[in-house]
């Protein structure tokens, strides 16, 4: 008897267990009506006002997207703009719920922090600044040059150790945030300025004269980008996972915001039809409608729709896919299988 109470009272102890661990992320979202994302501050392409003051980017669309994914409505986002210093904390003390952010996915940042990667969405790398009339054309150059950079970041370690590697002199200038390690740059402290050649795209059209600077041709580092979460909050990660890999996989597949409908209803192709919800109910296992995919699809677009409307060469930054695009064009870019 007493062994069939004990029998009792660990079964109770592993349903609340079950039942507490079910309750997160994806609850509150759904009970709020409203995702809370972490972007970066005024960073033109990822997330930066436009003429009417509306923040949008590739970083925004990213949060739109889970938006979509769970409330079924692109609108129904928040964003705050945050810091290097301000990002992690804000994540892991549960001020957003996800950081759809610049930031770069390393063992550190992934381990011990009580945060987690989803997955890289944008494959960067570390470049620099200088400006055209001093003469440097290469990374060599810069042997004794002063280099600015922001606190907090991946810039500075990268620049020491390639630096150290190819046994050449450099010194550092850290200033509080992006944005100030460009200006003091601009304003002639630095003889270049480091950061993702993302992030010198940017903001580099912050510079007062833009056309008076070059990015040099070498790339230090790799910088795979991506959203974070807080750990221990498996089902959360998932649907953040799963919405990414919709995004991609919807331009693996050629379902685009513009056809996605004609798709729905036309294609033959048994993962097209399960990526857009039609027969089997794949968003139940995430805790989502049957449709979240395809609402995904067609009210933020797939990724190569994304990439093109914020960063690719018709805009102001002009980034080439390169890395970023799929794996079958000779990039990085790949989603797991909708079965």
């Amino acid at each position: 008897m007493k062994a069939l109470s004990r029998l009792i009272i660990a079964g109770a102890g592993l349903l609340l267990a079950a039942s507490t661990a079910l309750a997160g992320t994806l609850e509150d979202v759904k009970a709020r009506g409203v995702l809370r994302c972490g972007v970066a501050p005024a960073s033109a392409g990822f997330a930066a006002k436009d003429a009417q003051g509306v923040l949008r980017g590739f970083d925004v669309d990213t949060c739109r997207a889970i938006a979509t994914a769970v409330l079924g409505d692109p609108s129904k986002y928040e964003v705050t703009p945050l810091g290097l210093r301000d990002a992690f904390t804000t994540l892991a003390t549960g001020g957003v719920d996800v950081l759809t952010h610049r930031l770069t996915w390393t063992f550190n940042r992934d381990n011990g922090t009580g945060l987690e990667f989803v997955q890289a969405m944008f494959y960067d790398g570390q470049g620099f600044y200088v400006r055209k009339a001093s003469g440097v054309k290469s990374v060599k150059d810069l042997d004794g040059a002063t280099i600015c950079v922001a606190q907090g970041s991946t810039t500075e370690l990268n620049i020491a150790d390639y630096f150290r590697t190819h046994k050449l002199q450099y010194k550092i200038a850290t200033f509080a945030d992006l944005d100030e390690a460009r200006n003091a740059y601009d304003a002639g402290r630095c003889d270049a300025w480091s950061n993702d050649k993302g992030g010198l795209a940017a903001r580099g059209l912050g510079l007062k004269d833009p056309s008076a600077h070059m990015l040099l041709p070498e790339t230090i580092s790799k910088e795979p980008i991506g959203p974070l979460v807080r750990m221990g909050d498996s089902a959360w990660m998932h649907v953040v996972r799963w919405t990414m890999a919709a995004v991609i996989g919807g331009e693996e597949l050629g379902v685009t915001s513009a056809n996605v409908d004609e798709m729905r209803t036309s294609s033959t192709n048994p993962e097209v039809k399960r990526l857009l919800g039609v027969g089997d109910d794949l968003g139940q296992k995430l805790g989502l409608s049957a449709d979240w995919s395809y609402r995904v699809i067609k009210q933020v677009g797939n990724y190569g729709e994304i990439y093109d409307r914020n960063v690719g060469e018709k805009t102001p930054l002009a980034i080439p896919r390169g890395l970023n695009a799929l794996w079958r064009d000779g990039g990085l870019m790949i989603a797991p299988p909708f079965r």
